[in-house]
């Protein structure tokens, strides 16, 4: 299993504090959820149904036509590798791990790429990946370049494929209205913007008939019946969307500000996280863990992110602890 944010169990065991006493700021999931609407017993007790109305919902909130909703986008990483040939794939790093993994493990020949190095690449590629926003930088390549990038792929029959698991925070960079397009795949999540990462649902957005092949992949009934009930409700509430991106990039901006009065700028972002490169990044991940605070570590290049706090208090605590921080180093 590849490493990722959110392990806070594992944090409690090693540092020896109690769940109740963390702040867990190690996942960009934006930290206040979505209110459950009541879940009807049917929900529980049937199989999903396909035309319960999740499809229209979702349509509407993304701005597409077609779509395919499954159990987390994880669920297409790991299967739209399988719908191709073997060939060259090359991935915009650092990433969200799973992407490169997934097709390295379905016996892709993988190419790790910086941004400055994919136009003198790309003809030579059957497919691109890449996160956008980026996790974990916050890197946000133009909707032109991205268009551009997959014109020329799929010319040769190649596939852009682009993650949007942050993008809901800022929907005119999305390229999702596009993806009828042949060969442009765009990936979507639930969990991070509507705070709700345990429901387990994601979009895939694409051609008809590359959505038909990977239900096919999938099989029946990914979706549950209750997430699917959760999530109707969540896309039709159009007034609390707004509200929660205010919400995000204020809280975003109020970190990024906090962050930087303490020697830590930024080196990137969005409005669910920041992230801030530093060698000391492993000494800063421990200093914080040992005061109950998770962030989450990167080693390559040495880096950490950290999530949004949720209230007046925790951003109070994290200012405590990097002022602390900033002491014992100065």
């Amino acid at each position: 299993m590849l490493e990722h944010g959110g392990r806070l169990l594992r944090a409690v065991r090693q540092y020896a504090i109690a769940r109740e006493d963390w702040l867990d700021l190690s996942s960009g999931i934006a930290p206040w959820p979505y209110p459950i609407p009541p879940i009807p017993l049917d929900a529980w007790a049937r199989l999903p149904e396909a035309d319960d109305g999740l499809e229209d919902n979702a349509r509407h909130y993304y701005g597409v036509r077609q779509l395919l909703p499954v159990a987390g986008s994880q669920a297409a990483i790991q299967a739209l590798p399988l719908l191709r040939p073997l060939g060259r794939v090359g991935v915009l790093t650092p990433c969200y791990a799973e992407h490169p993994h997934a097709w390295q493990r379905a016996g892709h020949h993988l190419i790790e790429l910086d941004e400055s190095q994919v136009e003198a690449q790309l003809d030579q590629l059957d497919v691109l990946v890449l996160v956008n926003p980026n996790n974990p930088t916050g890197r946000l390549v133009s909707r032109e370049q991205l268009l551009a990038w997959h014109a020329r792929l799929a010319k040769g029959g190649g596939w852009l494929l682009v993650d949007e698991a942050f993008m809901d925070n800022s929907p005119e960079h999305s390229v999702a209205e596009c993806a009828e397009r042949p060969g442009l795949i765009v990936l979507r999540s639930f969990g991070k913007f509507f705070g709700l990462a345990g429901v387990r649902l994601g979009c895939v957005v694409a051609e008809l008939p590359l959505l038909q092949r990977l239900a096919a992949l999938l099989g029946p009934w990914t979706v549950s019946g209750p997430t699917r009930v959760l999530a109707q409700a969540c896309f039709a509430d159009h007034a609390a969307h707004q509200a929660q991106i205010e919400r995000c990039a204020q809280a975003s901006q109020r970190l990024a500000t906090l962050l930087q009065s303490y020697g830590l700028a930024p080196s990137g972002g969005c409005d669910l996280f920041q992230y801030v490169r530093s060698e000391r990044a492993a000494h800063l991940h421990d200093f914080l863990a040992r005061r109950g605070i998770l962030v989450r570590l990167f080693e390559q290049p040495a880096a950490v992110r950290l999530g949004l706090p949720a209230t007046a208090a925790d951003e109070q605590r994290l200012d405590q602890a990097l002022a602390d921080y900033q002491k014992e180093t100065a």
